[in-house]
């Protein structure tokens, strides 16, 4: 390490501080009473600011560049833009001693003698916090979390971003030993925040952010006034009382002097991103050096050492990669090394190390011997059992104990050394003089023996592996190759710096200069590339390049020289310079042209590189056939010729040595049948026919599948040249061959329809199967192709295929979730099971997902399917339809149904939940909309029944505070129904409770109770039964005629027999059989049994058609018969699901929905 003066400049006021700006291209100084402003690019003064009144003591740029503060005895802070205008000044109560900008949030800390303030940009406030001693220095962490302040005292303080006490450290020597400079380490790579700590105790000490202490106290001999750190953290400048800037590794081990002054140095900083230091002085000098750093390193083969952190040598192997670091913890001023041997000199000693074992990659140094003897030298050498040690003109041989043994004085300065090997102990030098004289010196003759002399001056010497040539670069760059033994100059090369001979081949040297690597082989041209850096060695294929500090292994092919030995046939030494490395082509092409060239050794040893077994066997078979007596040239190259695909020129060499056999072989191995042909120059059919059968044979095995298909076909073999076509997708050529085959050769097309549906070209497929008539075949492609409507096509065609089409569709539809279509299609195929199982999953999975609309749907469709269940599926599909009502109203905000209609509804599904309630259906649901709708209607003696049978079941918390509310509100009002909503019975015109043990029927006669499939009230209607001789078609013919009546009142008449009772029409007049219909509705009062209503012609006589409503239910079931006691009443049932409505309902819901709402009939639809 040295340093160079680059600027200097001396003001009248002592320097107290420094200060760059982020970028490096302002240095603010702290003079007397101003801050001077200094351009860093030519060192001119750009402006002094005035604003302080008395001397200013510190000065800190911001991170972001765009402020800096300055402080001063006048007990003031300004801060600064950086377009130099003052923007802010705030005071302290003592003068101000150190400020520093948080490096993140550009928070700027200033300390007096007695507090210090947090001044933040966003909060235009200063917060104050009051200290026991005066603060000297301070600076702020990595993060800008925390702030370390120095103190009078000699206790270091750590305060958070608050001015909150952290951590205190205490140091020995106390208020005897103040802190007077203190800087955080900032490098990113350091796991941990690492303080540096300067005091006037004259030590240096290091801290963790916790106040642990790393490392003992480093004692400097001088008051420290100032500590600073190079941008990445990796050495530290310090100054003060000893009138000198030195430098000092980031541990604090001294490197050096940077530059002595003639007064104390006040501040030092580190210019940032550079290797620039700038000093202020007590007399007011301010001084700038640039420090440069010189490589120290030393190279052997394939190990390479250098010096790292200034104290640290690492060994590099440039094969492996592999490192090792030496800590040396001083100055490491010269590194030399040599086979297991490292020298490395220290300022007070040379230490001596070797390689733990002799393993080539063994990389574990250790201490064989310290020389501890202050020596001065340009150039170290080590050898086996001596260093050497090179000054100006003299050379000083020493063993590892110290004793100098030997001593050479050259008559010119030594410019280059170089160790090139011998026994231990006996090695010899290579050492080149500015005079140009070269010269070898044997470290146990004290004679050297000139080499030769040249009249320029040495840069770099090189010796080849045999000692016989000799590479020299001198001082003008040019390159030059001696004979040693001859002393001849055998060629010389420009543009040089560096040379190296290859320690694997004696003919090769590569050199370095103006940005190019130059690779000599022998004397042929130079191969030039790219490459930066010096060359400092040659081992192989590698090149050893230095570029600015690091070395690195440059794999360089040497396919170039190879090249130039190939061109000169010379296969030997082109194989030598391919064992140094060239690429796998490289190789083939040298064992190409060593085969070609008849050197069948060096050509079976490169073929062995590239692991090719073909022509192994034939350079085998070539060397048994020598042995046998063969050697007629001509036809050995004859068959490297055939193997190399040159058959055309093996053919004549096979003509010219008289074996036509062989060539006419290798022409039908190889299926050249029209070069057969001209070969043998003949038409004879014999020979024509034996080329056809051969290339018949060819195309079956032939990896050409178009060429094989051409030739079967041309052959006839349709089959194979289908399959062959087929199997690579050719779709043109494979149509084009079924339209030219006849309808009568089914196999072939059968397989051209294959592999058209095998490669989706369905058309192509059924035009096929037409041409064939394969009407079954067409079916199946269709329905394999999804493709349904043509499918369906065919079918209304050919009724046969039915199953064949409905199946599958209904399957594929089931697939794709198009399950009422699925089921209609099995119903089609008469797969009745099918078609019921999927209905049944539908309904479950309604009723599983509160659908109770489709659920009722689904029941309805079920009923019809079933005929042997269809009473309790129909049962089922009303229940679910009232429900599904039920449902819109419980979940649904609003409802278009008339409360009466809801009431209904809840009252026709509480009486059906006295039995078990369906999967599905909620008991408390219906109960709630009960409760709920009797309440509103005035049915307050149900509304309270519903609210207790609630209260016995669990109840969902969304119901819970309106149910409790209904409950209480409820029992205010009278125990009673409202008399307009109590049900009558059209039988036998009994009022019926609203909740009624017998469920839907009438409590007294037990007749069923008829509802409207829409406004759910009970309808005039009465079921009645024919007699059992009365067919249903007669029933209908009787009820048709239409017989006309006379009009009598009618009314009911009470008989008593006994303990019974029973109702009858009574008409006024004696003969009960003017009303026939009346007097059928005549039943036992008080019976248990319902007694239906049983007629006889007579009485089906004497009905209306219009008031009569007949259920044609399909068969085997019974149709059911309705007959309306209130003609005026309008009732319409729906033809298809048989349900009642008033006709005006039924119009609306018609008109609402398009079809029924219950069976989902379009209106449309026939009946």
């Amino acid at each position: 390490m040295r340093s160079c003066t680059t600027a200097r400049e001396v003001e009248e006021h002592n320097i107290y501080d420094l200060a760059f700006r982020p970028d490096g291209s302002q240095l603010i100084v702290a003079a007397g009473n101003r801050v001077l402003v200094y351009d860093t690019a030519d060192g001119t003064l750009i402006q002094p600011l005035k604003g302080h009144k008395d001397t200013v003591y510190c000065v800190a740029y911001a991170k972001d560049g765009k402020r800096f503060a300055s402080g001063s005895a006048d007990k003031s802070i300004i801060i600064w833009t950086s377009k130099l205008e003052g923007i802010l000044k705030y005071t302290h109560n003592d003068s101000i001693q150190c400020v520093a900008y948080n490096p993140v949030t550009h928070q700027l800390a200033s300390c007096s003698s007695g507090d210090f303030g947090l001044w933040s940009p966003e909060q235009k406030s200063v917060s104050k916090h009051k200290v026991s001693s005066k603060i000297t220095c301070c600076g702020w962490t990595n993060d800008g979390q925390y702030l370390a302040l120095g103190m009078m005292n000699g206790v270091v303080s750590i305060r958070n971003k608050n001015g909150e006490e952290k951590v205190k450290i205490e140091r020995p020597g106390g208020s005897s030993s103040p802190i007077w400079s203190i800087a955080w380490n900032p490098s990113k790579d350091e796991h941990n925040d690492i303080l540096a700590v300067a005091d006037w105790g004259q030590r240096l000490s290091f801290y963790q952010l916790s106040g642990k202490q790393m490392g003992k106290d480093r004692q400097l001999n001088f008051d420290p006034c100032c500590v600073s750190f190079f941008s990445k953290g990796e050495y530290i400048v310090m100054g003060g009382s000893d009138k000198q800037a030195s430098l000092y590794t980031k541990d604090g081990v001294r490197l050096g002097t940077i530059g002595e002054q003639s007064s104390w140095v006040w501040t030092c900083r580190v210019k940032p991103d550079s290797n620039y230091v700038v000093l202020g002085c007590q007399d007011g000098t301010i001084a700038f050096f640039q420090l440069i750093f010189s490589t120290v390193h030393g190279l052997y083969k394939d190990r390479y050492a250098y010096r790292d952190s200034m104290t640290d040598v690492i060994v590099q192997h440039l094969i492996t990669e592999q490192k090792v670091r030496i800590k040396c913890r001083e100055l490491v001023k010269k590194i030399a090394i040599y086979r297991s041997r490292l020298a490395i000199q220290l300022p007070e000693k040379i230490l001596i190390y070797e390689l733990h074992s002799d393993d080539s990659s063994d990389m574990h140094y250790r201490v064989k011997e310290k020389i501890c003897k202050r020596f001065e030298c340009n150039l170290l050498v080590v050898c086996s059992q001596h260093i050497i040690l090179c000054q100006e003109k003299r050379l000083q041989c020493l063993s590892f104990t110290a004793v100098r043994e030997k001593e050479w004085l050259m008559e010119s300065l030594i410019r280059y050394i170089k160790v090139i090997g011998g026994p231990s102990g006996r090695e010899g030098l290579l050492v080149g003089l500015k005079n140009g004289a070269i010269l070898k010196i044997f470290v146990d003759n004290p004679f050297a023996i000139t080499l030769l002399k040249q009249n320029t001056s040495v840069r770099c010497l090189d010796m080849s592996t045999s000692r016989s040539k000799l590479a020299v670069v001198d001082e003008h760059n040019t390159c030059l190759v001696y004979d040693i033994n001859t002393k001849e100059l055998l060629f010389q090369e420009p543009n040089a710096n560096s040379v190296a001979w290859n320690t694997q081949c004696e003919d090769m040297l590569c050199f370095s200069g103006s940005g190019y690597l130059n690779i000599k082989a022998s004397n042929f041209p130079v191969h030039q590339q790219k490459l930066q850096g010096f060359v400092v060695g040659y081992n192989g294929s590698k090149i050893f390049c230095l570029h600015v500090y690091s070395m690195a292994a440059v794999e360089v092919p040497q396919s170039a020289p190879m090249y130039q030995y190939l061109e000169r046939r010379m296969f030997q030494e082109a194989y030598q310079i391919a064992c140094l490395g060239v690429t796998d082509n490289d190789w083939k092409d040298l064992a190409t042209e060593a085969l070609e060239g008849l050197d069948f050794h060096t050509a079976k040893k490169a073929f062995i590189r590239v692991r090719d077994l073909r022509y192994l066997e034939l350079i085998n078979s070539i060397e048994e056939r020598k042995k046998r007596g063969e050697s007629n040239n001509q036809l050995f190259l004859a068959d490297v010729y055939a193997y190399q695909g040159k058959f055309h020129e093996a053919a004549k060499l096979y003509r010219k040595t008289g074996h036509d056999s062989r060539a006419l072989s290798m022409y039908t191995d190889l299926r050249m049948f029209e070069y057969e042909c001209d070969f043998l120059g003949s038409a004879d059919p014999k020979d024509t026919k034996l080329l056809m059968k051969k290339q018949a044979d060819w195309a079956k095995n032939s990896k050409e599948p178009r060429a094989a298909a051409d030739m079967y076909l041309t052959a006839g073999e349709h089959m194979k040249a289908i399959e062959i076509i087929g199997e690579h997708g050719w779709m043109d050529m494979l149509i084009d061959l079924a339209r030219k085959l006849d309808k009568a050769e089914r196999e072939p097309l059968s397989r051209c329809a294959v592999f058209f549906k095998k490669f989706n070209h369905h058309g192509y497929a059924a035009e096929i199967y037409n041409k064939m008539g394969d009407l079954k075949a067409l079916v199946q492609l269709h329905v394999d192709a999804r493709h349904w409507d043509e499918a369906f096509s065919l079918v209304e065609k050919h009724s046969q295929f039915r199953d064949d089409v409905y199946v599958p569709y209904a399957q594929w539809l089931a697939e794709h979730d198009r399950f009422e279509e699925a089921q209609r299609a099995f119903h089609k195929a008469g797969r009745q099971a099918e078609a019921v199982r999927v209905l049944e999953q539908l309904t479950h999975n309604a009723v599983v997902e509160s659908r109770f609309n489709d659920a009722s749907y689904y029941y309805w469709m079920l009923s019809m399917q079933c005929l042997d269940i269809r009473s309790e599926m129909l049962d089922k599909s009303c229940f679910f339809f009232f429900c599904f009502v039920c449902l819109i109203f419980q979940s649904e905000p609003f409802s278009s149904n008339m409360p009466e209609i809801l009431f209904n509804i809840s009252r026709f599904l509480f009486h059906n939940l006295t039995r078990d309630a369906p999967m599905g259906i909620s008991k408390v649901d219906t109960l709630y909309a009960l409760a709920k709708q009797s309440k509103l209607l005035g049915a307050y003696k149900v509304a309270r029944h519903a609210f207790e049978k609630l209260q016995g079941l669990k109840i969902p918390s969304r119901y819970q505070d309106s149910m409790e509310l209904s409950c209480l509100t409820v029992r205010s009002k009278p125990y009673r129904d409202s008399e307009d909503l109590i049900p009558m019975c059209y039988r036998c015109s009994t009022n019926n409770p609203l909740l009624n043990n017998q469920g839907n029927s009438c409590i007294n006669c037990r007749q069923p109770f008829i509802y409207s499939a829409s406004s759910y009230e009970v309808l005039p209607l009465v079921e009645f039964y024919l007699e059992d001789d009365i067919s249903d078609e007669e029933a209908v013919s009787l009820i048709d005629l239409e017989v006309p009546r006379v009009q009598t009142n009618s009314s009911w008449q009470e008989m008593s027999s006994g303990e019974s009772q029973c109702l009858r029409m009574d008409d006024g007049t004696e003969d009960p059989e003017d009303d026939p219909f009346t007097a059928k509705l005549s039943f036992e009062q008080g019976g248990r049994a319902f007694v239906p209503v049983l007629v006889n012609r007579a009485v089906l006589r004497s009905m209306s058609r219009r008031d009569v409503l007949i259920k044609r239910w399909p068969r085997p079931l019974s149709w059911q018969y309705y007959r309306s006691l209130l003609p005026d009443v309008s009732i319409t049932m729906c033809p298809s699901c048989f349900q009642m409505f008033h006709s005006e309902d039924y119009e609306l819901l018609v008109l609402q929905h398009n079809c029924c709402p219950y069976c989902r009939r379009p209106i449309d639809e026939p009946s």
